[in-house]
């Protein structure tokens, strides 16, 4: 409401001349001398107390008084509260922090402010007409949201100018939004770990959990209650010091997130590429990475922070350090002991020797780009440098076996 008050017979006569003679605010405030937002102020004001013309002719000057001030008053009241709707917003993303507590802070420099539920609803409504998933509420450092885009992107062979689609990689922290994007060659295990892993590295921590859709990359079975996760990608998530929680099936609420950080990305990065040609990974990338980091800093329509900011600001300190070494890719296998005391790799037709009294049992294999090694029973049985010379053998005596260890 205006500071400069007006009497109660102006503004019945700015109503009437509002409804009755359909005049603009312009034409009324040089009719009657006062200002333009004055004019705005007052029609707003009885309109929000759902009044017209006609209830005004009838109404006390005590009464319109009295109903014009509560709708200043509660317009001040609403107008302080939604000065802190950013700085609420923010809050509540953080470890332990709720909308009791946040109310209560209110109420201490606020006393004649909302109650608790008026809080809540103003508040809920305000996240609600925000940026459409600000109003999940993760909290800082907990989950990030990884998924294959639906689309696909594409290089062209140099040689031959045959065009070729590749995928294109999204993981997206909870409370921040900070996003990473990166095109791989497949939805193959190794690229789906190996993106997974250059993400974390980008955001420069770990998150508690990491949240993928139900893809076979990530999850070989996608149970609404006990997912099985890819050996290969939870001794990936061991490496890290965190934990695999597959979105569950048909449930939109767990894929919203990221769903929505690939739209963006359409809009965002598919859109400038769009009459670009790659002829390369590495060119494509680049390419990605500049117009990622230009996403990353974009304000939020309502919060006035960027995805960056906040990540500086609340999410980064909630990250998990990362490990020292980066993770080495490493492939299970379950395989039957042969007569001759050996396994056999057989991508590189190679045979490694197991201690003898394992002749036809079955054994957990782990093979890396270095080592093989092979497991019965939890426990570590033999340990050998890895070989790619085709139909050889190589054979430990048992002296010179490593010390036993356990199956990671």
């Amino acid at each position: 409401m205006a500071k400069k008050r007006v009497t109660m017979n102006k503004v019945r006569e700015i109503i009437r001349l509002h409804e009755e003679m359909g005049l603009s605010y312009r034409k009324i405030a040089r009719a009657l001398r006062i200002s333009h937002p004055i004019v705005s102020q007052y029609i707003a004001d009885v309109k929000a107390v759902g009044l017209g013309y006609p209830d005004l002719k009838t109404l006390s000057d005590t009464k319109l008084l009295e109903l014009l001030e509560k709708r200043r008053n509660e317009t001040e009241r609403y107008s302080k509260l939604s000065e802190r709707f950013p700085y609420l917003a923010q809050e509540l993303k953080k470890t332990g922090v709720n909308r009791l507590l946040l109310w209560e802070e209110y109420r201490k420099e606020c006393p004649d402010g909302y109650s608790y539920s008026q809080f809540c609803y103003h508040l809920q409504v305000w996240l609600n007409a925000a940026d459409v998933t600000m109003h999940l509420n993760h909290k800082a450092g907990d989950k990030a949201f990884v998924d294959f885009a639906g689309k696909k992107l594409s290089l062209v062979d140099l040689k031959t100018g045959e065009v070729r689609p590749v995928e294109t990689f999204v993981a997206i922290l909870g409370a921040s939004q900070l996003t990473y994007v990166e095109a791989v060659e497949s939805q193959k295990k190794e690229n789906w770990i190996k993106a997974n892993e250059n993400a974390l590295w980008y955001f420069g921590g770990v998150p508690a959990a990491l949240v993928p859709d139900c893809l076979k990359s990530g999850v070989t079975k996608g149970d609404k209650y006990e997912p099985d996760i890819n050996p290969e990608y939870g001794a990936f998530a061991q490496h890290y010091h965190t934990v695999i929680l597959p979105a569950r099936p048909h449930s939109a609420k767990d894929k919203a997130l990221v769903e929505n950080a690939v739209n963006l990305v359409y809009i965002r990065i598919y859109a400038p590429l769009r009459d670009r040609i790659f002829y390369s990974l590495e060119d494509l990338n680049q390419a990605i990475w500049e117009l990622l980091e230009g996403h990353n800093q974009m304000n939020f329509q309502r919060l006035e922070k960027s995805r960056r900011q906040l990540f500086e600001e609340i999410e980064k300190p909630a990250l998990k350090p990362l490990p020292l070494e980066r993770y080495e890719l490493r492939t299970f296998l379950n395989l039957k002991v042969q007569f001759s005391y050996h396994i056999e790799r057989r991508e590189d037709k190679h045979y490694y020797s197991v201690p003898w009294e394992y002749k036809g049992k079955r054994v957990q294999v782990l093979y890396t780009d270095r080592v093989v090694e092979i497991y019965h029973d939890h426990l570590r049985i033999a340990f050998h440098k890895r070989d790619r010379t085709p139909h050889k053998y190589t054979t430990l005596k048992r002296a010179h076996a490593s010390p036993p260890s356990v199956l990671r």
